[in-house]
């Protein structure tokens, strides 16, 4: 049996686990489109948010007041708990973000030394029969 034969069949046989079909598969393309749309979020959220406080919020409040209205300290208080949620948002959003672009180098260095472990001195690939005598 070939080494494509035999795979094949190993991929095949634990695909369907006690009957069960298991069809999760991830991708590095699915990763980093995630990736890259958290990316896109986070520079969108910041641009649009108002983090700085120099929106319409920020002018209301400091013209509330200025003319003694209690209405200014509670329009900054929103102000700043705005700020803060936003902030929270976008390092939740930049997490993910560099998560997901970690991940996937990682991932490709671990497959490019699990290929290279798994190849004779020869550069000849193992048969599936020895991966399990190794693994074993």
């Amino acid at each position: 049996m070939t080494f494509d034969e035999e795979w094949a069949a190993a991929k095949r046989n634990a695909a369907t686990p006690g009957g069960a079909s298991y069809d999760l598969v991830i991708m590095q393309d699915d990763l980093g489109a995630v990736g890259h749309e958290a990316f896109v979020v986070h520079g969108e959220l910041r641009k649009k948010s108002d983090i700085a406080g120099t929106g319409a919020t920020s002018r209301a409040a400091a013209e509330c007041s200025a003319k003694n209205l209690a209405m200014g300290s509670e329009l900054t208080a929103t102000l700043s708990t705005w700020d803060s949620q936003v902030k929270t948002v976008l390092q939740m959003y930049a997490h993910i973000s560099n998560h997901l672009d970690h991940s996937k180098q990682a991932h490709a260095r671990d497959d490019e030394a699990i290929a290279a472990s798994l190849r004779h001195r020869d550069g000849s690939a193992m048969s599936v029969a020895e991966i399990q005598r190794y693994v074993k």
